[in-house]
């Protein structure tokens, strides 16, 4: 990495660890079921979003209105890290990256904004999603302007093609749990199923019309907006057995990885810090389950997931560029993943 571009990596993991708080402060918001708090945009109760007196900051207002300003802050420092790519990084791809950076952070601006606008929840769900995809895309950027990007092509042995596939297979099912995770979210239905690790006292529960009925009539979550439906039980389902699979995968991982790489190498160690991620997150899951969906818990949940989807793309990245046979140079530092990506 040229000294020049020291602050560049700087302030890219400067703008990545900011954006990791704000996929925290968006998870305050919807476990907090304080959406709608605000309830016009981009003005907050008709004043000005920076504006808006601090008095007036309590209860669901403190979560939604420090959203939207640290959403502004990292939008922002995302303008400034385009504009700084584009002029000072010498990879064409790098400064592309950078204004697709810019663009994904508008248009999750526009998203946030437009479900308040429209008070749709399917929205927010959407808006949850492209956080995900936008957290992913800002940690890349501070890997791509980091020095050790420079030197994993020389880092041997190569990755076995069917370790690199298995890990990308892992992580697509990370971001599809993930997609499952904001769905559930967006119903502001609370839990759909309170009990682990049965559901509903059975292996697989009851979703017939007068179960749900039942159900709902046993709930006792205070926060609780909308009744649970078949579909929400179905669904709780779907994203517990994707635990599942996806802990066997990482598992399976991490075995491949030490076997086939050995104990030392970094993408090994990287491997079973990856396993040691998806347990918590599982571990998290179980609490946000028996603490009757405590908000602190199902965002911390949120933030292990998102660490977990970052992991695996990294994991990804790392090896797809160890594997590839084309030495690298200072100046050319995309190689043969460039290749690959076309």
């Amino acid at each position: 990495m040229e000294n020049n571009n020291c602050w560049l990596h700087r302030f890219a993991m400067l703008a990545a660890i900011s954006t990791f708080l704000l996929l925290g402060a968006g998870g305050l918001v919807t476990s907090h079921e304080a959406g709608m708090s605000v309830p016009d945009w981009p003005n907050s109760y008709g004043y000005s979003m920076f504006a808006f007196p601090p008095s007036k900051w309590v209860g669901g207002i403190f979560y939604e209105h420090t959203h939207r300003l640290w959403a502004s802050v990292v939008g922002m420092m995302t303008t400034i890290l385009a504009v700084w790519l584009w002029r000072k990084d010498s990879r064409r791809w790098m400064k592309w990256l950078g204004v697709g950076a810019f663009l994904l952070v508008v248009a999750q601006g526009v998203l946030g904004g437009l479900r308040v606008v429209l008070n749709n929840d399917h929205l927010g769900g959407v808006h949850g999603v492209v956080g995900q995809s936008y957290f992913v895309l800002m940690c890349s950027i501070a890997l791509f302007t980091s020095g050790l990007w420079l030197k994993i092509s020389e880092q041997k042995p190569n990755v076995p093609r069917h370790l690199r596939v298995l890990v990308l297979v892992t992580t697509l099912l990370i971001f599809c749990q993930l997609i499952l995770g904001a769905t559930m979210r967006a119903q502001h239905a609370g839990l759909s199923i309170s009990d682990f690790p049965l559901a509903h006292g059975q292996l697989w529960p009851d979703t017939s019309p007068a179960a749900i009925q039942h159900y709902n009539a046993e709930r006792m979550e205070i926060t609780n907006i909308n009744s649970i439906t078949a579909f929400d039980v179905i669904l709780q389902m779907i994203h517990r057995i994707g635990a599942l699979m996806i802990f066997i995968c990482v598992a399976t991982c991490a075995v491949l990885a030490l076997r086939e790489l050995g104990k030392r190498d970094p993408l090994a160690k990287f491997a079973l810090f990856w396993l040691g991620l998806i347990t918590a997150q599982i571990g998290l899951g179980i609490w946000t389950v028996l603490s009757n969906k405590a908000a602190d818990i199902a965002t911390l949940h949120l933030l292990v997931g998102a660490l977990s989807l970052v992991t695996g793309a990294f994991w990804c990245i790392i090896a797809f560029r160890r594997s590839a046979c084309v030495p690298v140079t200072q100046h050319e530092t995309f190689g043969a993943f460039g290749n690959l990506a076309k």
